[in-house]
C-alpha cells in the first residue's frame, strides 16, 4: 500500500469455522473465526489461530473463547465487531498519516433475514468499512469457480459450509431457485462427538471432532482409497483415566448418515424447485460441490448415485467463496446483485 492510498479493498468470506480476506486477488488471512476476550473488561485479546489454541484450554474466570458466527450469521455482535477489526488490521495499511477508507464486500448466506444482513453490515462499518457491500454465498462460490452467472443458462451450486449449507440455481445474474439449511459441518462434528461419548465412553472436544472428520470422515460406507483408522486420545467418560481409540471411516460414515441424508433432502428440494429450461442445464452442466463439507470422501459419489446428476468437486473448493467474493469487489459497479 502507498502512502497516499485513500481507498483499501478487501474481500471477506465470514464464515462460521473460517474468515477469508482478499487483498488486491490474493488471500491474505485465512484464519479461524474465533477471538479470545477478557472476561472482565470485554478487551480483545486473540484472534484466529491463536484464540483457536486457546479453546478449551485457556481459563474461563479470565479468558472468554468466542465463534461470534453460529449457523452462518452472527451470533455475538461485540465478539464480531472486534474478530472483524483484528482481521483487517492484519491486512491495513501501516500509514501513520491517512486512515484508507474501506470497501468492503461481504459474503452472506443466500437465507439470511433482514435482521442477520444489518447485522453484518453494521460489523463491518463499526469495523471501519465506509463503502459496505454484501454478496450471496453461492453467487460468490459460483464466480469463484469461474462460472458465468449472467449467462442465461442454469448452474447449480451447493456450499457446505462450517454453519450453513447453501443451495442455488443461478442463471441471468440472479438466484432462481434457492434452500439455506443450517445443517452443515458443524453438525457433523456434533454427529462425531455425541457417537464417541455414545459408543466409546470418551471424551472428545470440538477440536477433536474436528480431526476425526478431516482424516476419517466419509459419506460412503465403502471407499476405493480408503483412509487408515485414525488413533483417538482423551480421558474415560465415567472413570477419567486415559483412553486411547482407533476409529474408522465405517463407523464415521454410519454416524454422520442422519446430517449427510438432510443435506441430500434440501438438495432434492431446490431441483424440485427449479424451472424445467433450467432442470435441463443443470442435468448438461452437472452440479457444483464448494466449501469444506465438499471434501467430505466419497460425498460426489454419493449424492451423484443418489440423485443421478453428476456431482463435481470444485478445484479450490475451501477458498471458492471467498475467491468469488473478490471477483465480485473488482466488479462492484457492474454487477447489480450486490447488496448495498
Amino acid at each position: 500500500m502507498g502512502l497516499f492510498s485513500f481507498t483499501q479493498e478487501l474481500a471477506m468470506d465470514l464464515g462460521t469455522a473460517n474468515t477469508i480476506i482478499i487483498h488486491n486477488g490474493k488471500i491474505v488471512v485465512d484464519q479461524p473465526s474465533v477471538v479470545a476476550v477478557d472476561n472482565k473488561t470485554e478487551k480483545f485479546m486473540a484472534v484466529g489461530d491463536e484464540a483457536k489454541s486457546w479453546m478449551g484450554a485457556a481459563p474461563s474466570d479470565k479468558i472468554k473463547v468466542i465463534r461470534p458466527l453460529r449457523d452462518g450469521v452472527i451470533a455475538d455482535f461485540n465478539a464480531a465487531e472486534l474478530m472483524i477489526r483484528a482481521l483487517i488490521k492484519m491486512v491495513s495499511s501501516k500509514s501513520r498519516w491517512f486512515s484508507p477508507s474501506l470497501r468492503i464486500v461481504v459474503c452472506i448466506p443466500s437465507g439470511s433475514t433482514e435482521v442477520e444482513i444489518r447485522a453484518v453490515r453494521d460489523s463491518a462499518e463499526h469495523a471501519g468499512g465506509r463503502d459496505v457491500y454484501m454478496i450471496y454465498e453461492p453467487m460468490a462460490a459460483a464466480l469463484g469457480i469461474g462460472i458465468d452467472v449472467e449467462a442465461p443458462e442454469g448452474n447449480m451450486i451447493v456450499d457446505i459450509g462450517g454453519g450453513t449449507t447453501e443451495i442455488a440455481v443461478i442463471s441471468l445474474g440472479g438466484i432462481v431457485s434457492n434452500k439455506s439449511i443450517r445443517t452443515a459441518g458443524d453438525d457433523l462434528n456434533n454427529d462425531i462427538l455425541e457417537h464417541m461419548r455414545r459408543a466409546h465412553n470418551i471424551r472428545v472436544g470440538e477440536r477433536t471432532a474436528e480431526l476425526i472428520k478431516i482424516n476419517v470422515g466419509s459419506a460412503l460406507t465403502e471407499l476405493e482409497d480408503a483412509p487408515e483408522d485414525y488413533v483417538v486420545h482423551g480421558p474415560n467418560q465415567m472413570t477419567a483415566l486415559p483412553m486411547e481409540v482407533p476409529v474408522s471411516y465405517q463407523e464415521i460414515a454410519h454416524c454422520i448418515e442422519k446430517t449427510i441424508a438432510k443435506i441430500e433432502a434440501a438438495v432434492l428440494n431446490a431441483l424440485e424447485q427449479t424451472p424445467p429450461e433450467l432442470y435441463a442445464d443443470i442435468v448438461k452442466n452437472g452440479i457444483y460441490l464448494t466449501g469444506g463439507g465438499a471434501l467430505l470422501r466419497g460425498l460426489d459419489k454419493r449424492l451423484t448415485d443418489k440423485i443421478g446428476i453428476t456431482f463435481k468437486v470444485a478445484d479450490d473448493p475451501l477458498h471458492a467463496v471467498a475467491k468469488g467474493t473478490g471477483v465480485a469487489l473488482k466488479n462492484v459497479s457492474k454487477f447489480s446483485f450486490l447488496i448495498r
